[in-house]
């Protein structure tokens, strides 16, 4: 029996593939969009306070090409986790908490494709075409229309809000999973993760099912 111990002990250190990390296509993909993100907010501030019409035009054509990109990542990210069983389910927790990291997950992913796209509409809706980047215009979603636009805009910007505060709920948890469940939830997102500290916590009860990189990438 303690050679048995010993020779699995040996080997769960010699194989450092069975820390629980997420795959590379989906951390690259969640810090994609998180600095993609913090881009169309710094542009869409730096808006309201740049001086002169061309600047403004600059900052504006800037925050519409990045939200293009935070569509197009939303996206992607979307058809990766469908291929990937999300970390989530792997973690021993009740049907309430499965439920409530549902229910976040769904809201994030919704807000995150409803808000570039009712910024896309607005756009067309004021009679311009969506450039990325000066390398091609997305096509027009509608005609012009002014009474349309102003809806438009009021949508954009409450989604843009609400998209805020399911984003503040996201770090909230993932700090609450870190500091108070002490789970590997963070770090396995994180793109230099702690490979020891995985190990320790993944060795928790609670959190043995918790699947490698190599076990997803093989279903």
């Amino acid at each position: 029996m303690r050679t048995a111990l010993k020779s699995n002990s040996l080997h769960s250190d010699s194989q450092p593939n069975l820390v629980p990390r997420r795959p590379v296509a989906i951390i690259a993909l969640h810090w994609g969009t998180a600095l993609v993100g913090l881009a169309v907010v710094a542009l869409i501030l730096g808006r309201e306070l740049a001086d002169g019409k061309a600047m403004r035009a600059l900052l504006l054509d800037g925050h519409r090409a990045f939200g293009a990109l935070v569509l197009a990542l939303t996206l992607a990210r979307v058809a990766v986790r469908i291929r990937h069983h999300p970390l989530s389910e792997s973690v021993d927790a009740s049907a309430a908490h499965r439920l409530v990291i549902a229910a976040m997950h769904l809201a994030l992913y919704g807000l995150l494709v409803a808000v570039p796209v009712l910024g896309w509409a607005l756009t067309n809706a004021h009679g311009q075409p969506v450039s990325v980047f000066g390398l091609f215009a997305l096509p027009s979603l509608l005609e012009r229309d002014s009474d349309l636009a102003d809806t438009l805009g009021d949508l954009h910007e409450t989604a843009a809000w609400c998209l805020v505060g399911a984003v503040g709920l996201h770090v909230a948890a993932a700090l609450w999973h870190h500091f108070v469940r002490r789970d590997p939830v963070l770090l396995a997102m994180l793109p230099h993760g702690d490979p020891a500290h995985l190990r320790r916590a993944s060795s928790s009860p609670d959190l043995a099912a918790i699947p490698s990189e190599s076990t997803e990438a093989s279903t």
